[in-house]
């Protein structure tokens, strides 16, 4: 049951994050914003701990900054594999993913 209500969570952030960033789009629907969370949640899960670990290196010589754009890439991979969410540039991209994460972690903390 947790795991649908932070579905739920997430889809909520993204349609958040939606309204307020420019140059991020989102049609179809209510269940355009599930398959973007559910995707998002997916990259997060497998993908983001490799290029993690695989950047290293990278990412201590910027500071951590680097661990931003791979956020970034995470929200391109999706945009791409979403047929109805777009995202306008890298900008968009960064804003979408702070605020995802940030309503994100409010909302959780709110319902928990």
């Amino acid at each position: 049951m947790g795991l649908i209500i932070r579905i739920l969570i997430s889809a909520v952030a993204v349609y958040i994050a939606s309204i307020f960033i420019p140059g991020v789009t989102v049609t179809g629907g209510a269940g355009t914003y599930l398959i973007v969370a559910i995707v998002l949640g997916i990259l997060n899960a497998f993908l983001k701990p490799i290029l993690v670990v695989l950047t290293i290196p990278i990412t201590i010589l910027t500071l951590g900054l680097f661990y931003l754009v791979i956020n970034v890439l995470m929200v391109y991979l999706a945009d791409s594999l979403i047929a109805g969410f777009d995202v306008a540039g890298f900008i968009s991209a960064l804003l979408f993913s702070l605020v995802v994460s940030v309503v994100t972690y409010l909302i959780d903390a709110i319902v928990s």
